[in-house]
């Protein structure tokens, strides 16, 4: 058994330094680590969320997420949070992991494995942290919504509202 600090930096939309440096045991879950970043940063646990691993280049992997989202569609199983522990997917010296929390706001938080120790940690905790996190609502959900030009354009009344030019195929409303 060992223990492994992991600095957990906030990719903020002001761009400011927000991190955590948290101790955990190896054996822990992805489920506790993933309630003791909420309390570092005082997010509540109430949304959706997934692990990813990742290189250096900070490139998605593999998912380990919340809630078993399958529905029994795959042979394989996916990785879950309650039941993956930490050493399980501790491949590099400086491992990396990527955290979305909550999919409408998207909040995203860089992970990496910056210290290990030979004594096991008791309990996870906050070694270190630097900058003011967000409040949680602070962010607006990401999803956009699609503009569609309606009036007619410039070219002329062969195109219809949508931008489609009905005539161009050799097709009027009259042949549907």
């Amino acid at each position: 058994m060992a223990g492994l600090k992991f600095r957990i930096l906030l990719d903020s939309e002001d761009k400011a330094e927000i991190f955590r440096d948290i101790l955990v045991a190896d054996h822990d879950t992805f489920e506790a680590f993933y309630h003791s970043i909420l309390d570092a940063f005082h997010f509540s646990g109430d949304q959706m969320a997934s692990f990813y691993t990742s290189n250096e280049n900070w490139d998605k992997g593999e998912e380990i997420s919340l809630f078993d989202m399958s529905f029994g569609d795959d042979d394989q199983s996916p990785r879950v949070m309650s039941n993956t522990t930490i050493r399980e997917l501790i491949e590099t010296k400086d491992q990396k992991f990527i955290l979305v929390h909550d999919f409408l706001r998207i909040w995203i938080f860089l992970i990496e494995l910056i210290e290990y120790q030979q004594e096991t940690p008791d309990r996870m905790r906050v070694t270190l942290a630097v900058g003011n996190a967000p409040a949680e609502s602070s962010k607006s959900d990401s999803g956009e919504t699609l503009q569609f030009e309606t009036e007619p354009s410039e070219e002329g009344m062969d195109e219809d509202e949508y931008g489609f030019d009905d005539f161009e195929h050799g097709y009027d409303d009259f042949e549907y």
